[in-house]
């Protein structure tokens, strides 16, 4: 059971999840022990937990009735590391599953890039609990389909994208080196594919060069395959059934605007917003406004029936 607190705080409650094939997943909790919704936080590809530290501390100063988990994905921060083969969006939507099995009533889940692809195809596997269990969805700079096809996805196609993954998958140690011999060299590209040529707080410069430092490279270069083949558009429709948030910069490079317009038009009363001048890393750079939209997402979620029903039995 996670550590029990009796007040809404931005201190975590840290403990582990073993997965079904038995990756240890570093999970944390803040927020509202006794919160009626749940709220389930999923970063990003070569990100961790912390990259929505930001909003979790603005979310937790605006809906004190809200429970935050937070954990690091396979190979990504205080996870261990698994298999090369396991790396895939399929994987991480079980390994989601796995941590869900801990976490009792009502669940809002909301992904920001590969984590909305994670959560998507949740709901692609598991679509019993579209409306049950899950009363609430956030689709965070992220896309339901085509990733090579616009923005900065196109170099998925790139020749040299199969040449790195070989590379990685002959000598990932001498990579690794390599790896951190090049992040001086590579972070204006990490900076341009984050966010663009706008002003960015360097505090929010350094998380974000030190997540994308820390994540090994074998990790980095083998979800890339799953995101090729990635298609979750069918699952859209089904998404009508609950409140759902869609969520996006302006100025993203990495998913650019069209992918967050075309799931809010597959999504019958989705909240669709745009941030003018945000970028890919929308959470870190505007956490303010992506907070106010994920409470206007969270007051929704508490009229369904599911939540009413909690609430009842809590009273």
């Amino acid at each position: 059971m996670f550590t029990t607190q009796t007040t809404a705080d931005t201190t975590a409650a840290q403990r582990t999840v073993r997965t079904t094939d038995g990756i240890a997943l570093a999970v944390s909790e803040y927020g509202n022990p006794a919160g009626a919704l749940t709220v389930v936080f999923l970063h990003g590809h070569c990100l961790r937990s912390e990259s929505w530290s930001f909003v979790r501390d603005e979310l937790i100063s605006r809906y004190a009735g809200a429970r935050i988990l937070c954990f690091d994905h396979r190979g990504h921060g205080d996870s261990a590391v698994a298999a090369a083969a396991t790396y895939t969006i399929e994987q991480l939507a079980n390994d989601l599953h796995d941590v869900l099995d801990e976490v009792a009533g009502p669940i809002v889940l909301i992904g920001h890039s590969m984590g909305g692809m994670t959560a998507l195809t949740y709901a692609a596997l598991y679509p019993h609990e579209i409306g049950t269990r899950i009363v609430g969805f956030g689709l965070i700079a992220t896309a339901a389909s085509g990733l090579a096809e616009a923005g900065f996805g196109r170099f998925l196609r790139n020749p040299a994208v199969s040449m790195f993954q070989a590379g990685v998958r002959r000598a990932p140690e001498l990579m690794q080196s390599a790896k951190r011999l090049a992040c001086k060299v590579f972070a204006p590209v990490v900076r341009a594919a984050e966010f663009g040529d706008r002003t960015v707080s360097p505090r929010v410069l350094t998380l974000a060069y030190a997540m994308h430092n820390e994540t090994p490279i074998v990790t980095m270069a083998s979800f890339l395959s799953s995101f090729m083949t990635y298609d979750r558009s069918a699952v859209l429709s089904s998404l009508s059934a609950i409140p759902t948030l869609v969520l996006c910069g302006s100025a993203d490079l990495m998913t650019p605007p069209s992918h967050s317009v075309a799931m809010a038009a597959g999504i019958e009363y989705a909240d669709f917003v745009m941030i003018d001048g945000a970028g890919h890393s929308v959470i870190m750079e505007q956490p303010a406004e992506v907070a106010e939209a994920v409470t206007r997402l969270l007051d929704r979620a508490a009229g369904t029936p599911s939540i009413v029903d909690e609430l009842v039995l809590v009273a």
